[in-house]
């Protein structure tokens, strides 16, 4: 009798302090997240903010905000030629580099998951070692490579190489969706008479969509923000990329940071825009390479 009178004495115990650890983990969790969102929305949103702004409020307040609110710097961008060109010329490259990577990718993860060879794992584990090179690392050989290609100052001598560096983490997130098929899937298409080509564009792509969706934003994302490899590649003014137009920009308007601000605050526009619209495929594509 004693002993179960303990045991009935200590259970509510053990599940309040169960549940004082939950709440407390729960709590430092949301604590986290709030900070990290502090720390990169509130930047961002100074520099629409301040788009709004002339380069005298800005001065006078750095961390203000607009009043009055300025319209003009928003308005003479969307206005000037070049900012559409430079725009234009991202959309192209990223359009063309998120085809290549996010296609030949799929293929390649399709053999890599469904077909069973001699050195699959040591051709999955090379293309995966590519994430461990940064662009960077290749700036010189790449450039001498597009020189002798004849892709100097061209928009595929920018645009293939962004493709091939996004191979890596595209085959590393479509790897895992692909091996989750069941194989018996597989065996009832071809028992119905779909050939590998079939089942790979007819069942295999829209069962891995998330995984897709997540590799062409990340693709398309790479190929926006990048700058170094369309600075080595171009050298006409308009052949520019965004990047490179809001450098540009900033080094003719230097003395006008409010213009500035909203230059560069139009540029990132496309690629935030993608990311809200994308952003819970995003985490799937995530978590289903995570699994894997």
């Amino acid at each position: 009798m004693t002993t179960v009178a303990t045991t009935s004495a200590t259970a509510p115990v053990t599940v309040y302090s169960g549940l004082r650890r939950k709440y407390f983990t729960m709590s430092i969790t949301y604590l986290v997240a709030i900070i990290l969102l502090a720390v990169t929305v509130v930047p961002l949103l100074y520099v629409y903010l301040d788009g709004f702004r002339t380069t005298s409020q800005i001065n006078a307040s750095p961390t203000g905000l607009p009043s009055p609110w300025v319209w003009s710097n928003y308005s003479s961008i969307l206005t000037t030629a070049s900012f559409w060109q430079f725009l234009g010329n991202s959309v192209l490259i990223a359009v063309v580099s998120t085809g290549l990577a996010v296609g030949l990718g799929s293929m390649a993860a399709f053999a890599l998951s469904r077909y069973v060879f001699r050195g699959r794992e040591f051709i999955f584990t090379l293309f995966v070692s590519g994430l461990l090179f940064p662009l960077g690392v290749a700036a010189l050989p790449l450039y001498l490579l597009l020189l002798k290609l004849g892709l100097l100052d061209n928009q595929f001598g920018v645009a293939i190489p962004e493709a091939a560096f996004q191979l890596p983490i595209t085959i590393f997130i479509l790897r895992p969706f692909m091996r989750a098929i069941p194989g018996e899937l597989e065996d009832a298409a071809y028992v119905d008479g779909s050939s590998r080509l079939r089942f790979f564009v007819r069942i295999l792509i829209p069962l891995a969509k998330p995984a897709l969706v997540t590799v062409t934003l990340l693709a398309f994302v790479f190929s926006w923000i990048q700058y170094l490899l369309p600075l080595l590649v171009f050298t006409t003014t308009s052949k520019f990329t965004v990047p490179l137009g809001v450098a540009t920009y900033q080094s003719q308007y230097s003395q006008n940071t409010g213009a500035i601000m909203a230059f560069t605050a139009l540029s990132a526009l496309p690629a935030l825009g993608l990311f809200v619209f994308a952003e819970r495929y995003l985490v799937a594509g995530a978590a289903g390479a995570v699994k894997g």
